[in-house]
C-alpha cells in the first residue's frame, strides 16, 4: 500500500519552520554569550569608574577595610604601605603579586582573578592619598543580572520563532492556495467539464501552470469537438451503404428484384459492403496504432523496388481515371522501415492523390535523398489544400468533414493512420501545397 504524499502546504511550512528554528538556534548561540560578555564588560567599566573615583579622594573611607564592607556588591581591600604593605579588607586575597607589580609600575590594574570569593572582576588603583585601593566584584554577584539578560534574549527569540511560525503558515497557505484551486480545476477537466474558470495566479510559476492548464482546456475542447464532428460524419457516411444494403436486402426478401437485375444488385451490395469494410478496417487500424503492443518490424529495404511495386499496382487504376501516374527515384542506400507498413502508407497517399486529381491530371511519386534520410513525395494536380488545412491534415476526420460535400473523400482516417505509422518507423509525414496541388512527403531514416 503506497504512502499518501505529504501536502505541499505542510512541506513549505515545515521547511520554513526548520529554517527559522535553525536561525533562532544560531542566533541564540551567538547572542547569549555576547550578551553575557557585554554585561560583564559593563560591570567591569562600572567597577573601573568606582575605583577611579576612590583613587581621586584625598582620604579613603575607613569603612572600606571592614570585613563586611559592601557597595553595590563590590568588596574592597586597602594596602596602607605599598608596595609591600599588608592588605586589609574583605577582598585582601585578591591583592596578588601580579596586582602589586602592576600598581607599583603603572598605578593601575584591571582584570579577573580567582580568590576566596571565587572568580571576580578586579580594579586596583594607586590613590593620591598614598594607599592602594582594590575593588572586587565576584562573578557570582553578576549571575542574577546575567540570567535576566539571557532570559530576555531567549524570550525575544521565542517570540520571533512564534511570529515566524505564524508567518510560515500564512505564507504556505498563500503560496499553495492557487495550486489547490488549479488542482480542483484540473479535476473538473478530467471529469469532462470544459471552459473551467481558473484561479488568478499569485506568482510567475502559478501563472505558467494556469496558462498551461488553460491551453490544455482549449486543446481538449478542440479535440473533442473534432472527434464529435468526425463521429457524426462517419456515422452519416456509414449509414449510406447500410441503407443501400438494407434496401436491396428487403427488396430481395420481398421478391421485388427481377432475375435479370440480380447481377447489378449483387455488384451494388459488394461495392457498399466494401465501403463498410473500409470504414471498419480503418477504425480498427487506428485503434491498434494507439495500443502499446503495436509492433513495427523495421529493416533495411530497397525503396526503389518498393516504388516499382507501387507503379505496377496503381497504373491500371490511374489509367481508368485518366490520370497520368509517374513513379521515379532509386535509392542506392537502403532506408530503414517496415516494408508492409511503408507500402500501406504510400498506397494510401497515392489513392488519396488519384481521388483528388481530375481527369487529365497527374500524380507523381518521387524518391530523393535528403542528408541522412530519404524523402518520398506524393504530389498531385488536384485542388490542393487551404493554408489552414496544413496544420490539421493528419487529425482524424478533419479534412473529411470539411471537403466531403465538395470533392471525393475517403473514410477520413487514412492520413491520420499514415502519419502514425511513419512516426512509429522513426520518420515524419508532412503536408504542403505545390504549384498545382498538394504534396505529401514521407521522411525516412537511412541505415
Amino acid at each position: 500500500m503506497s504512502k499518501k504524499p505529504t501536502s505541499l502546504r505542510r512541506r513549505v511550512t515545515l521547511v520554513m519552520l526548520a529554517i527559522v528554528a535553525v536561525a533562532v538556534l544560531v542566533t541564540g548561540a551567538i547572542t547569549v554569550p555576547l550578551t553575557r560578555t557585554s554585561t560583564v564588560q559593563g560591570e567591569q567599566g562600572r567597577l573601573s569608574a568606582q575605583a577611579d573615583l576612590l583613587a581621586s579622594l584625598d582620604r579613603l573611607p575607613t569603612r572600606l577595610t571592614a570585613a563586611n564592607a559592601l557597595i553595590n556588591g563590590t568588596r574592597f581591600a586597602v594596602v596602607e604601605s605599598p608596595p609591600n604593605g599588608r592588605a586589609t579588607g574583605a577582598a585582601n586575597s585578591y591583592v596578588t603579586a601580579e596586582v602589586r607589580a602592576a600598581l607599583d609600575a603603572r598605578g593601575t590594574y584591571s582584570g579577573t582573578i580567582q580568590g576566596t570569593l571565587g572568580r571576580a572582576l578586579v580594579e586596583a588603583r594607586a590613590t593620591t592619598a598614598g594607599p592602594w585601593i582594590v575593588s572586587v566584584l565576584p562573578i557570582t554577584q553578576l549571575d542574577t543580572a546575567l540570567n535576566k539578560e539571557t532570559q530576555r534574549v531567549l524570550l525575544g527569540l521565542l517570540v520571533g520563532l512564534l511570529v515566524a511560525g505564524i508567518a510560515a503558515l500564512s505564507l504556505a497557505q498563500w503560496l499553495t492556495k492557487p495550486l489547490t484551486e488549479t488542482a480542483h480545476a484540473a479535476r473538473k477537466l478530467a471529469a469532462g467539464e470544459r471552459g473551467v474558470a481558473l484561479p488568478a495566479p499569485a506568482s510567475q510559476e502559478a501563472a505558467e501552470l494556469t496558462s498551461a492548464l488553460s491551453s490544455l482546456d482549449k486543446a481538449l475542447a478542440t479535440s473533442e469537438g473534432r472527434q464529435r464532428e468526425f463521429l457524426l460524419s462517419i456515422s452519416h457516411e456509414m449509414r449510406t451503404p447500410l441503407a443501400a444494403v438494407r434496401g436491396y436486402a428487403e427488396a430481395l426478401s420481398d421478391g421485388m428484384i427481377a432475375e435479370d437485375e440480380l447481377p447489378q444488385v449483387g455488384q451494388t451490395l459488394v461495392r457498399e459492403t466494401e465501403r463498410l469494410d473500409a470504414f471498419v478496417r480503418d477504425l480498427l487500424e487506428l485503434a491498434r496504432l494507439q495500443a502499446d503492443d503495436f509492433t513495427i518490424h523495421a529493416v533495411p529495404l530497397d525503396l526503389g523496388a518498393l516504388l516499382d511495386h507501387v507503379r505496377t499496382a496503381w497504373s491500371a487504376r490511374a489509367a481508368s481515371l485518366q490520370v497520368a501516374l509517374s513513379v521515379n527515384g532509386t535509392t542506392p542506400t537502403p532506408v530503414v522501415a517496415d516494408p508492409q507498413r511503408l507500402r500501406q502508407v504510400v498506397d494510401g497517399l497515392v489513392e488519396n492523390a488519384l481521388r483528388a486529381t481530375p481527369a487529365g491530371g497527374r500524380v507523381n511519386v518521387t524518391a530523393r535523398p535528403a542528408g541522412r534520410s530519404y524523402m518520398v513525395d506524393v504530389s498531385d494536380t488536384g485542388p490542393g489544400l487551404a493554408p489552414e488545412d496544413l496544420d490539421v491534415a493528419f487529425d482524424r476526420g478533419a479534412l473529411h468533414a470539411k471537403y466531403r460535400q465538395t470533392r471525393p473523400v475517403g473514410t477520413g482516417l487514412g492520413l491520420s493512420i499514415a502519419a502514425r505509422l511513419v512516426a512509429r518507423m522513426g520518420g515524419t509525414l508532412t503536408a504542403a501545397n505545390g504549384a498545382s496541388g498538394a504534396i505529401f512527403t514521407v521522411n525516412l531514416p537511412t541505415g
